[in-house]
């Protein structure tokens, strides 16, 4: 669904919600037919036209608080190394 702009997304699912084929709607936009059913899909599934994995990356393995700790030990004593 990348080539297909958040305003070209919004007129597909308001094409589809009135009617419009998909063939239809392809022609209208000057967009595929499977990019017409991508973004129809993903609003019958998730009720929004983005892509359901934005979130998919790894996971942060430090916490805030963890962090904050780090930047603070580090400011104190910035010549020491971490030992072995």
């Amino acid at each position: 669904m990348g080539d297909v702009s958040d305003f070209q997304r919004g007129r597909i699912v308001g094409a589809c919600l009135a009617g419009t084929s998909v063939t239809k709607m392809a022609n209208l936009l000057g967009v595929s037919r499977a990019a017409v059913s991508k973004v129809m899909k993903s609003y019958t599934h998730h009720g929004r036209t983005s892509s359901a994995k934005r979130n998919s990356g790894q996971k942060q393995k430090l916490s805030e608080r963890d962090c904050h700790t780090l930047k603070k030990i580090v400011s104190m004593n910035q010549r020491s190394t971490a030992q072995r």
